[in-house]
């Protein structure tokens, strides 16, 4: 009877060998526990992270038809893959409104060949000096719509002179707040990230 292979090599090199075996095991093992730790902790990589508050739950406006202040409603049509920015300022905004406005405009313009797919609604009246852009459209601003947006009027450590705005998704849903006084290129950045999902 013929020795196996593995009878014939030294002892030293089998050892070599089940240790390598060993490594390979514990590696592979390794990988997946720690992935599956960092996955059920919440961690993400940096580059998948939003810069906006994702709501959870996120607001549904389905419920809530939306009126154009010239005239007819807004409709959600999700098959249409549109985005929306929403902002619902308070009567009373004048300034800060300008600013956003330039803010938001800036924000459209920056989105090139994707700025199609993407409509500013607003929730009331204009302020004097607003900038607006094709992407706007006027909506009523209904108590309803304001009482469906979280922490609409600002919450605890926020800047009390500014308006948050809103990503709702194409079937109607808000999911993304961004506090005032909000960065416009953490807007600009989440944007870019969903209108990739067409």
């Amino acid at each position: 009877m013929n020795p196996s292979p593995a009878q014939t090599l030294p002892p030293a090199q089998r050892n070599r060998n089940r240790m390598l075996l060993v490594l390979i095991v514990v590696l592979f093992l390794g990988s997946a526990v720690v992935a599956g730790a960092l996955r059920f902790s919440g961690w993400r990589p940096t580059g998948m992270q939003n810069r906006g508050e994702l709501l959870d739950p996120p607001g549904d406006l389905r419920a809530h038809p939306l009126h154009l202040i010239d005239g007819g409603s807004y409709e959600w049509r999700p098959a249409e893959r549109r985005w929306r920015i929403l902002v619902a300022p308070p009567r009373d905004c004048a300034q800060a409104c300008v600013e956003l406005s330039q803010q938001l405009d800036l924000v459209w313009q920056l989105f090139g060949r994707n700025a199609d797919h993407v409509d500013i609604l607003w929730a009331g009246a204009v302020p004097e000096g607003a900038v607006r852009n094709p992407a706007w459209r006027l909506v009523e601003a209904d108590p309803a719509l304001r009482a469906t947006l979280p922490r609409i009027d600002g919450g605890p450590g926020e800047a009390d002179n500014g308006v948050p705005a809103y990503v709702v998704d194409p079937n109607g849903f808000v999911i993304l707040r961004y506090a005032p006084g909000f960065d416009p290129g953490d807007l600009r950045s989440d944007m870019a990230k969903l209108l990739k999902l067409k």
